[in-house]
């Protein structure tokens, strides 16, 4: 087997020390480095699977000085099976319809996020966020990803109505959860929910093992939804293990 060399050394850098943003009366820092355009695809999937998570073209993960609370997360998906209320969400849904589009950022897709950010985090690290950063959010990046845009039928021949927005990477193991947001208006669809049950569909279709969740902190308000989604593997200084099973949440 040809083991893949990269073409420069990558070099790492630490942030200072900051609020954190999911646990009151901590500090956080973090550990990047920049993804070449030459190997972004390889070192970003190598990197995810040791638990970076990928903003535009820098790959970053936790490094705290007395705090491990963030943990990498991913859905296997040979022991994940779709429970009565899984089901339920996936019905509910039934009528998006999914689209896979280049990443390429819209008008329509920002006026969603402002909505969505207003609504669910208004005072999240992301609520200022305007027009060019979302560009950059979406489109500087030279590895593998997409957007996937679900959408109401239309009944003009139109697009249909933009109900929920994915940004995901496809990696040699997996999908990669970047970033998602969707209507807030429409609370009993359960659209969150849906989406990364969507992306564990997708995997499947593709014969992927992992759908890629990101940080997973217990005790954080907007990190919770995660445990909806056991049987999860978090990273571990001995690798990817299981966590302790609970039962399923409502």
């Amino acid at each position: 087997m040809t083991q893949h060399v990269p073409r420069r050394q990558l070099r790492f850098y630490m942030t200072a020390t900051a609020p954190c943003p999911y646990l009151p009366g901590r500090t956080e820092r973090k550990v990047f480095a920049n993804l070449p355009f030459s190997d972004g695809a390889w070192v970003n999937d190598e990197l995810t699977q040791a638990g970076f998570r990928r903003s535009q073209n820098i790959a970053y993960r936790p490094a705290c000085d007395a705090c491990d609370a963030c943990v990498s997360v991913r859905i296997p998906l040979n022991r994940f099976d779709m429970s009565r209320n899984r089901a339920r969400t996936l019905r509910r849904n039934a009528d998006l319809v999914r689209h896979f589009v280049e990443a390429e950022a819209t008008v329509e897709q920002f006026d969603l996020l402002r909505r969505y950010l207003t609504a669910r985090h208004p005072t999240g690290g992301m609520s200022d966020m305007g027009w060019l950063d979302y560009v950059a959010m979406v489109e500087d990046t030279a590895v593998r990803t997409h957007l996937v845009e679900y959408r109401l039928p239309s009944l003009d021949g139109g697009p249909g109505r933009l109900m929920g927005v994915a940004l995901t990477d496809v990696l040699s193991d997996g999908l990669s959860m970047v970033y998602s947001f969707f209507d807030p208006s429409e609370e009993k669809r359960g659209l969150g929910v849906f989406a990364v049950l969507d992306h564990v569909v997708q995997a499947r279709n593709l014969g992927l093992p992992f759908v890629y969740l990101g940080y997973w902190v217990e005790g954080s308000r907007t990190m919770d939804y995660k445990a909806r989604f056991r049987p999860l593997e978090a990273l571990t200084r001995f690798g990817w293990a299981p966590l302790p099973e609970l039962p399923e949440l409502p």
